[in-house]
């Protein structure tokens, strides 16, 4: 019964020991993977594809941790493959207005590890709709990306939204839902970027000891009707308020660096007044100085150490869509500017030139900020401004055609030639007048003339006294732009008049009287009675032909029917 007892004891501890191995092998397995990973990725926070334990000793999922996966293969070896997905890299922030048509929200979205990432979807995440800057229109917004190369970006793109009325003159966070696969694990992560909106109204509390500035809405919605059409841009009608340009100032941020500012004293803020050109017009193709006025609204902290880089968006044809609007005449687009004292104001000026493509209307161009404060804090903030370019309207005429050349005087000649629009712009109400000593006309109505079209110029005009050869008359032709502004042109041309040819009556009385015809028989009458006459006797002639010619065939047949009757006898 003892030695029973033993071996049962025996037994027992063995099992014990057999069952306590794996448990051994799996924690050393970990441990080892696990400094690999670590080894291979220092710094990047990138973890192996199993659950490990967060800092309050939970475990997790480590794609839900750090939104990057580690797609480790331990049966192939290859313990370094990973998929790190990034959005929004090298894009600028978008800036929209309260209630603009977008016609398409373009999320870079970036594979930047060492394995393809396959299946990807990307779903805007919504919990808020009031932290969703745009109308939510449709069911759905999510989209399937397929696969991404290692490397390798692709955008999504939403398209044919509207910003809301209501938006707030803020920066939007929008949070979006990345899910892929490796091929064999699924991993899902939320990634961020985000949009700039101006509303309608300033909702911001104002700071204490500092102005509040509304913003100066910059680049309308269009209504539907007005879009331009693909290719070649529209011209559409200048914006109210938008002739002398305009600003939108964005939101400020520390960056970092010094101890941070002084609660008491506030963030410095250094923002856009107002700017000009010069020349005031700015017109396609030619170079000008911007020059803008800022101005450092703190009235305690002075800002110093201040760059301003200056970048203007895509704009034009289709054929040149991928140029910046404005680009820089020395090639440099950042300007340094050592310091602003406490509420004061300072200029920044740069010399651009302007694409000679663009159509006439205004185009905006955003300048950022960096600066620092008295104790080294940095700072950043961005504005826009809006530019007018203006095209200058180019015609041409026809060889002028006059018939007759030379006139006298009293008498009308016609003057034709057509009016070519070789600019960029249309003609409004197009007018010709005439314009000489010895001439008089009325004035020509051509109308509208569009870009590229071709008017007809009609008229005609009226010797008033002689012209001697030599002498120009003029053509005058008057047109208005899209705001009413008028300007003329001339054209010369010549047209001879003389005097008007007068007979002289001295020499009729030379010549005398003409004599008179003698008066005598009347001819015509004498030749109707002959005819009368001739007409008679041609009758008469006829008459006795025709009964002799009768009696004689009566005879003819007498003389037959005697025959006849002799023989019978």
């Amino acid at each position: 019964m003892k030695k029973w007892t033993q071996w049962t004891g025996i037994f027992l501890s063995l099992s014990l020991a057999v069952s306590c191995v794996p448990a051994i092998h799996s924690q050393a397995g970990y441990g080892t993977a696990h400094t690999r990973a670590a080894a291979a990725f220092p710094g990047t926070g990138i973890m192996a594809a199993t659950t490990v334990p967060d800092d309050t000793g939970n475990l997790q999922d480590p794609a839900d941790a750090s939104g990057e996966a580690d797609a480790a293969d331990p049966d192939s070896g290859n313990a370094l493959s990973t998929i790190r997905i990034s959005v929004g890299s090298g894009q600028a922030t978008p800036q929209y207005q309260a209630g603009q048509k977008v016609d398409k929200l373009t999320v870079s979205v970036k594979n930047g590890g060492a394995s393809s990432a396959k299946n990807v979807w990307i779903t805007p995440v919504i919990n808020d709709a009031s932290e969703w800057p745009f109308e939510i229109d449709d069911m759905n917004y999510e989209k399937e990306l397929k696969e991404i190369s290692s490397g390798a970006s692709v955008d999504a793109v939403w398209s044919n939204l509207t910003v809301r009325e209501d938006v707030e003159t803020k920066s939007y966070k929008l949070i979006f839902r990345i899910s892929y696969d490796d091929g064999k694990k699924e991993y899902e992560c939320e990634k961020s970027v985000y949009v700039k909106t101006a509303g309608t109204k300033v909702d911001e509390p104002q700071e204490p000891g500092y102005p509040q500035y509304p913003p100066i809405i910059i680049n309308p919605p269009q209504a539907s009707g007005d879009q331009p059409s693909e290719g070649q841009p529209e011209e559409p009608d200048m914006p109210d308020g938008m002739e002398e340009g305009g600003v939108y100032n964005g939101d400020i941020s520390a960056v970092g660096g010094g101890g941070g500012s002084d609660e008491r004293k506030g963030v410095p803020r250094v923002i856009v007044t107002g700017f000009n050109t010069e020349p005031g017009a700015v017109n396609a193709g030619s170079n000008f100085r911007l020059v803008v006025h800022v101005k450092n609204t703190s009235t305690a902290t002075a800002v110093s150490n201040m760059l301003f880089d200056f970048q203007a968006p895509s704009a034009g044809t289709e054929a040149a869509a991928e140029a910046p609007a404005f680009l820089p005449s020395s090639g440099a687009s950042s300007v340094y500017l050592d310091g602003i004292p406490a509420g004061e104001t300072r200029d920044v000026a740069i010399d651009l030139n302007a694409r000679a493509d663009l159509v006439q209307k205004p185009y905006s161009i955003n300048m950022s900020m960096l600066y620092e404060d008295g104790s080294a804090s940095q700072y950043e903030g961005s504005s826009s401004l809006a530019i007018p370019i203006y095209q200058a309207a180019r015609f041409e005429f026809s060889e002028i055609e006059l018939s007759p050349a030379s006139i006298e005087v009293g008498q009308e000649a016609n003057l034709m030639c057509s009016l070519y629009n070789t600019g960029r712009v249309k003609l409004y109400n197009v007018k010709v007048k005439f314009l000489g000593d010895g001439i008089s006309a009325k004035e020509v109505f051509v109308g509208n003339l569009d870009s590229g079209a071709t008017g007809t110029i009609d008229g005609m005009l009226t010797g008033e006294s002689e012209i001697m050869p030599g002498v120009k008359c003029k053509m005058v032709v008057t047109y208005e732009d899209e705001s009413g502004n008028t300007s003329s042109a001339e054209e010369e041309f010549e047209l001879q008049v003389t005097a008007a040819m007068e007979m002289d009556m001295g020499g009729m009385e030379m010549m005398g009287e003409i004599p008179e015809e003698p008066k005598g028989f009347p001819v015509i009458f004498a030749v109707i009675a002959a005819a009368v006459v001739l007409v008679v006797i041609l009758a008469v002639v006829l008459i006795r032909r025709k009964r002799k010619k009768r009696a004689l065939a009566e005879e003819e047949d007498l003389a037959d029917e005697v025959d006849r009757f002799t023989e019978d006898e």
